[in-house]
């Protein structure tokens, strides 16, 4: 299958993610104690048609992406209360590890045999760079598992990312996402 651009594994997991109470804190955490950065913001997101266990969401995240080595790292902060895959994580375990991303070229197909294994659909919506995200959970697994669909405009983004921390120098530490 080949990796893509930003060096994740086509099919494999290319992403870790964790939900935080605040959002610059964390990066400004993430910098200083893991040399992380640069971060790229996303002040609001709720996806395209997101749909929560079933029926229309309203939550509404930030999210921040940034890489260590080949790695994407998430960090996600609700910014309300409305029903979420975010909030019931925090309001079950509280804030720290989220879930892991998997890239697919074949995210139906995915969802369709993730089910078919005992998992189950918590969340899903369409995303900027195309293409849909979709969060499974599974009662032996401590957090959620995210099919993210490789498109182009994912990998063009995610690349963008990642070229910017390869020997990131620590300026201009947080930037627009889009």
């Amino acid at each position: 299958m080949g990796d893509f651009a930003f060096g994740g594994p086509r099919g494999g997991i290319i992403q870790t993610a964790f939900v935080v109470q605040d959002i610059q804190q964390a990066m400004a955490s993430w910098i200083s104690d893991c040399h992380v950065g640069p971060w790229f913001l996303l002040g609001h997101f709720s996806g395209e048609h997101p749909v929560y266990r079933g029926g229309p969401s309203r939550a509404d995240v930030a999210i921040a992406m940034a890489f260590a080595g080949h790695m994407q790292i998430e960090l996600i902060q609700p910014n309300d209360d409305h029903p979420s895959v975010y909030k019931e994580t925090i309001d079950g375990r509280g804030y720290g590890f989220h879930h892991l991303g998997r890239a697919t070229g074949t995210i139906d197909a995915d969802i369709a045999a993730l089910e078919a294994r005992g998992y189950s659909l918590a969340f899903r919506a369409g995303v900027p760079t195309g293409g849909d995200v979709a969060y499974l959970d599974h009662p032996g697994y401590s957090g959620f598992l995210e099919l993210i669909t490789a498109t182009p405009g994912m990998e063009e983004t995610f690349t963008r990312f990642w070229r910017a921390s390869v020997d990131w120098d620590g300026r201009d530490p947080v930037r627009s996402f889009l």
